[in-house]
């Protein structure tokens, strides 16, 4: 099948985030405050963390687009398939 797409033009490819709703009246305002406080802390001489808070995560031995430091060759063991009723709740940061 794989073939036969190629051969017709097509190729495997990612989401393109083009379609932008409206932009709320704040949104200007509310970075200018987050790059003002970051700015202070900074400034102080402390860290700043980005955490994007957007994304729901199942809660359990699921797989995750992410990475973490561990011993080489150690992998964290989760489970192959990340059925929802398999997760003990939603974390939603």
């Amino acid at each position: 099948m794989a073939r036969l797409l190629k051969a017709e033009g097509y190729s495997l490819q990612g989401n393109a985030k083009v379609a932008e709703g409206a932009q709320h009246p704040d949104r200007d305002a509310q970075f200018r405050y987050i790059a003002g406080r970051a700015r202070e802390f900074l400034d102080a001489g402390q860290p700043v963390v980005s955490v994007d808070a957007k994304k729901k995560e199942k809660v359990g031995e699921f797989a995750n687009g992410g990475a973490e430091w561990r011993p080489a060759g150690r992998p964290e063991r989760v489970n192959v398939h990340d059925s929802p009723s398999d997760a003990i709740g939603k974390a939603i940061p």
